[in-house]
């Protein structure tokens, strides 16, 4: 619920305009609506040119930013306060949202646009769009990010915020760092509390085989398709009957992903490496330079694979690509 009634104080600064100036920064700012309409779709309703749309806009403002001096400031006091709260700047969504919720969205940004010192510094490719009452905020939270991105690249894994260096010099300002990091489009933070790169799978989970991947690493071993999809259905309280064979088919596309046994996956990146049981073989003597005696390579394969020790003897004993010397070891058949 709402602090203040928001839509009663902005009807009250504009019930003195023209009915045409009221209804044109209504539907700019989206009263009623929560859809801010563009000054052409505006202008095409009244038959007047865009540059007429917005003349009559920034009159009605002037007059209502004029007619704000006047009435009581709790409002923007409550604004002001909450903002400092924040660290002195806070994200547009963020900050409405703490404000008065989605049905006042509108009217705290009417209220916003019209009252010095509150300024908004419009979104960029790198940033969403925040509100300030600092003229500097956009420098700091720059190089507040700029340090965040160099730390997330050198440790190249997801950080909680105590983790990072510009948190431990500055602990007292953590509302400050807090708030520039969630500006950033590129660093963001997992429902584990964990910031990274918003490209990174264990950040911004895309898709299925996304969040196979985050339910392995996280369980830590290999599993099974029929688990993973179990956890996944679970997490994400979805009711997909063809959810199985949508998470084996992802597991067998995705390299991430190695098949360590019958419908058993484990990560490439724990060491396992791909390729059947011949292709293990194969790899192990071509890394060793050297013929292996059987139960060297055997060792070998069982921690590469879920499988009996039968099954590699057999995938051994292919005369097509491995033989054996005088010492019974093997080694791969040149052809």
């Amino acid at each position: 619920m709402s602090k203040f009634n928001y839509k009663k104080i902005c009807e009250n600064l504009l019930q003195d305009l023209p009915k045409r100036t009221q209804d044109i920064i209504s539907r700019r700012f989206g009263f009623g609506t929560g859809e801010k309409e563009t000054l052409e779709f505006v202008g095409n309703d009244y038959k007047i040119t865009r540059e007429r749309v917005r003349q009559i806009e920034n009159i009605g403002l002037k007059i209502a930013r004029e007619k704000a001096q006047n009435i009581s400031q709790k409002p923007f006091q409550y604004f002001a306060r909450e903002i400092k709260n924040f660290g002195g700047l806070k994200r547009e969504n963020l900050l409405l949202e703490k404000l008065g919720g989605l049905n006042s969205r509108p009217y705290i940004l009417f209220l916003l646009s019209i009252r010095e010192p509150f300024k908004r510094f419009p979104e960029t490719d790198d940033f969403f769009p925040f509100w300030t009452m600092e003229s500097n905020s956009i420098k700091r939270a720059q190089k507040i990010t700029e340090s965040f991105f160099k730390e997330l690249k050198k440790k190249d894994r997801p950080l909680v915020f105590e983790d990072f260096r510009v948190y431990n010099a500055n602990p007292s300002n953590a509302n400050v760092l807090l708030s520039s990091i969630e500006l950033s489009k590129h660093i963001l933070k997992n429902q584990d509390n964990l910031y990274g790169f918003s490209n990174w799978p264990e950040i911004n989970p895309r898709g299925i085989k996304d969040k196979a991947f985050l339910t392995l690493k996280k369980e830590n071993k290999p599993m099974h398709f029929t688990q993973v999809a179990d956890i996944i259905q679970t997490q994400e309280k979805i009711k997909k009957p063809y959810l199985f064979k949508t998470v084996h088919n992802e597991l067998i596309k995705d390299n991430r992903f190695v098949l360590v046994g019958r419908g058993l996956y484990a990560l490439q990146e724990w060491g396992y490496e791909t390729g059947h049981i011949k292709d293990v073989i194969f790899n192990v003597l071509k890394k060793s330079h050297k013929p292996l005696p059987k139960q060297k390579i055997v060792d070998y394969v069982l921690k590469q694979r879920f499988v009996k020790e039968n099954t590699v003897l057999l995938n051994l004993n292919n005369r097509e690509y491995f033989q054996q010397d005088n010492k019974g070891r093997y080694f791969v058949r040149e052809t």
